[in-house]
């Protein structure tokens, strides 16, 4: 018998992702989001044509029990939860919101799965924004030192998740991967928006000068280490997902600009950092790759050749959808 997920967060670029990768590799999934699904452009399982899938538009801070009784009555093996208020700068300007997604809705929501007899795992994507600022390689048992208001928030709910796991038994596992990317990801996000402006002819906004380090990985690599930590993780074990290569946004942006054919002076307009940015978080991924075998195979050149095709394949079609970020309470 196939194993059944339900996949809270199932619109979000990451959680439609997973849900592709999980109907390729023939499991049952029903999604979970907030709001109606977006275009399919967003949404690779509908853009693939995958079958096998069931979605439910429920709000984490208002439609909780329905979600709830949706997981105990589907008999569901996992439910993996992407779901959270996740803009970083933007957390500044309503610190509440974030802290009612990501700590007081999803406490209660952990409340709810813990006296769900059949839920085998529950997988808690998390950040690496709880890290804070950090240097050379980041291991999993790095103490928590968040410095902006998301951070903030998602440290509160990994800690009471670990304390449900101490008192009840509750069978979490969390995983933190790198800068996610590829086809799909929302026009506000860094690569998306870097292709999208300089094939628009646009000025890009590079903050700080694109100072700040980073590891960007693949989206599909992260869905299929995703998967082999939802079936074969102990709790309340922590893997880190992400590649070896690090890289500053200045130079990403730069390559993609090569790769474009356009000049990085022409397109790219300096402006000043965001509050609380951290400057690094590099994460030691060689507990993913030692317990489960994985590894990333997608290049990050690879990676944003295959998103200018998809950019430009859907150029008409992007340029009606919102560049910039969209807050919801």
């Amino acid at each position: 018998m196939s194993k059944k997920f339900v996949v809270i967060g199932s619109n979000s670029f990451s959680g439609a992702s997973f849900v592709d990768t999980l109907l390729d590799a023939g499991y049952e999934a029903i999604g979970v989001s907030r709001s109606p699904e977006p275009n399919p452009v967003f949404l690779p399982y509908k853009l693939n044509g995958r079958t096998g899938f069931e979605f439910h538009q429920l709000d984490l801070n208002h439609d909780l029990d329905a979600i709830i009784r949706l997981v105990a009555d589907s008999k569901a093996d996992y439910v993996v939860n992407f779901a959270s208020q996740s803009m970083v700068g933007e957390s500044w300007q309503h610190p509440e919101h974030w802290f009612m997604t990501n700590a007081v809705s999803t406490v209660k929501l952990h409340e709810g799965l813990r006296k769900i007899d059949s839920l085998e795992k529950y997988v808690h994507i998390s950040t690496p924004e709880v890290y804070g600022t950090c240097e050379g390689l980041v291991p999993e048992s790095t103490d928590y030192h968040p410095s902006t208001p998301y951070a903030v928030s998602r440290a509160a709910g990994d800690m009471s998740l670990m304390s449900f796991y101490q008192a009840y038994d509750f069978p979490v596992v969390f995983t933190r991967a790198a800068n996610v990317f590829g086809p799909g990801q929302q026009l506000y996000r860094i690569v998306p928006r870097t292709i999208l402006f300089f094939l628009m002819g646009r000025k890009l906004q590079l903050h700080g000068g694109g100072k700040s380090v980073r590891s960007f990985i693949h989206i599909r690599d992260v869905s299929e280490c995703t998967i082999d930590i939802a079936l074969k993780a102990a709790p309340p074990n922590i893997y880190h997902v992400s590649t070896k290569r690090n890289i500053s946004i200045h130079d990403l942006v730069v390559m993609v600009a090569e790769q474009l054919g356009v000049s990085f002076a022409d397109h790219v307009e300096i402006v000043g950092e965001r509050l609380g940015k951290d400057a690094a978080y590099l994460l030691d991924s060689a507990k993913a790759r030692q317990e489960f075998g994985w590894t990333d195979k997608i290049s990050l050149e690879q990676g944003i050749e295959e998103t200018i095709s998809w950019v430009k394949d859907n150029l008409e079609t992007l340029r009606s959808q919102p560049f910039d970020y969209i807050h919801k309470a």
